[in-house]
């Protein structure tokens, strides 16, 4: 096996098929303290916004998508945002976690202005502070699940030893069998991909983990699962922005952000999830929905 050769350090710069948008911001650390919305306890914020803004051109036409955004992160939540096609959730998801520089205003991840990166330092910064789940997986085909994990760690870590327990010891949290850990994605179901594209956004311990629609192409069953390994791994203290549409993905988070016509409409705060109220999750995320003209 590749994690058992020298063969993985010959796939490391094959991970930049994970598709990035040009661009980015720049990332840090302080210890700014808020209460933030009604209810919220003492938080750390994680990202923070202020007078964001992003444009494009299209000849003379100039298409404001995002307008003069600011927005609150915590550390620790798992952070939903929803709106209609085109309101520019990805958009968003894609300024906050560096991937697409915003044409004007401010993007701090913790004490440190994303935009002050030059683009090399910045696609350094988020394999070391950002993991990525994608509604395609963009798995390596010609690698095992194992070293598909393992080659975006080594990129971070050199400590191959190291690295290769810590993907044993989140396949197997994932529910992903050493047999399968062996096998090729081309072998496996699209819910056991995105699982293991979920080891792969941990493997370097980032503080945030950005989900773009990330069960969107799994059917209900595989979605399901995925959810729960993310719900898993926020109550475990990671952080989670998530993009969706679904409504089953978004009662899984605790704080829900409408943007609608590039600006945030409103919030809704559901608490930590738990099986055991889903109806209730359900029936207020839909009320602040209607609400928001969803």
């Amino acid at each position: 096996m590749l994690y058992e050769t020298q063969k993985c350090d010959r796939k490391l710069t094959e991970i930049a098929q994970i598709p990035t948008r040009s661009g980015g911001k720049r990332i840090g650390a302080t210890a700014d303290w808020t209460a933030g919305q009604k209810g919220r306890t003492m938080q750390q914020i994680i990202l923070k916004t202020t007078d964001l803004c992003k444009s494009f051109s299209s000849g003379a036409h100039e298409q404001k998508v995002l307008k003069d955004l600011n927005i609150e992160i915590y550390e620790g939540d798992f952070t939903v945002i929803m709106g209609s096609s085109g309101a520019g959730k990805s958009t968003l998801l894609y300024a906050l976690s560096g991937m697409d520089r915003p044409t004007s205003g401010s993007i701090r991840f913790f004490d440190t202005e994303i935009s002050d990166l030059s683009n090399d330092k910045l696609a350094v910064f988020r394999r070391k502070n950002c993991g990525f789940v994608f509604q395609q997986m963009f798995l390596l085909d010609d690698m095992s699940i194992m070293d598909n994990v393992l080659v975006s760690g080594l990129l971070v870590n050199k400590d191959r030893k190291a690295i290769i327990e810590r993907a044993k010891e989140l396949l197997e949290r994932v529910g992903l069998t050493e047999e399968i850990w062996r096998k090729f994605p081309t072998q496996l179901s699209g819910g056991e991909n995105q699982r293991a594209a979920i080891v792969r956004a941990l493997i370097n311990e980032p503080a945030v983990v950005f989900a773009d629609e990330p069960t969107g192409s799994l059917n209900s069953s595989s979605g399901n699962a995925v959810l729960d390994v993310l719900s898993a791994v926020n109550d475990a203290g990671q952080s989670i922005v998530m993009v969706t549409h679904d409504l089953n993905s978004a009662r899984r988070g605790n704080r829900i952000l409408y943007i609608k016509d590039g600006i945030i409409g409103g919030q809704c705060d559901l608490g930590r999830f738990a099986h055991t109220d889903e109806e209730a999750r359900q029936n207020k995320l839909t009320g602040f929905l209607s609400e928001m003209g969803w």
